[in-house]
């Protein structure tokens, strides 16, 4: 293999090895200022918007013993990669897509296991990690506050009037 294309595919497995998620997109047809929105989006999250040759991307995923995705690796097609959140990741790319309709999932990886379409759409409707810690806080502390309430009523009732 061409030196520039060694460091090419040493570039991507550096991405794919330090994030724990891969999103697969088409993104025939977006212009510079989508692609730029889109990338602002992401950032925010701290993921990153790549646009990589398809055989580039499949010899980076095996080095970095990924599954494969050769599957999904068909015309253009960018990754997207980084951050903590890839439910907030994959909601910002699929309206993204959705909006524009040129652009569309085409799958990924999460924590070693192939995605489909479908599956990233899924991944995309759930709540992000914040907002299913603060369901859980709301959860424990729910009981806890109505029997603070129940206690209080109680002394309330056996007080006597002043």
């Amino acid at each position: 293999m061409r030196a520039e294309k060694q460091f090419l595919v040493d570039e991507v497995a550096a991405q794919l090895a330090s994030s724990n998620y891969l999103l697969l997109a088409n993104f025939t047809g977006v212009t510079v200022e989508n692609a730029t929105s889109v990338r602002n989006q992401l950032r925010a999250h701290g993921a990153e918007y790549h646009v990589v040759k398809n055989s580039i991307l499949n010899i980076a995923a095996k080095q970095a013993n990924l599954p494969d995705i050769s599957g999904h690796l068909s015309g253009h097609t960018a990754l997207v990669t980084g951050g903590n959140n890839p439910t907030g990741v994959a909601k910002i790319l699929v309206t993204f897509f959705k909006d524009f309709s040129k652009l569309e999932v085409k799958g990924g990886v999460l924590d070693a296991k192939l995605l489909t379409k479908a599956e990233v759409e899924y991944l995309s409707k759930l709540p992000s990690l914040d907002g299913i810690r603060a369901q859980l806080l709301s959860l424990l502390s729910t009981p806890a506050s109505q029997f603070v309430r129940l206690l209080d009523a109680k002394r309330q009732k056996d007080e006597p009037a002043a």
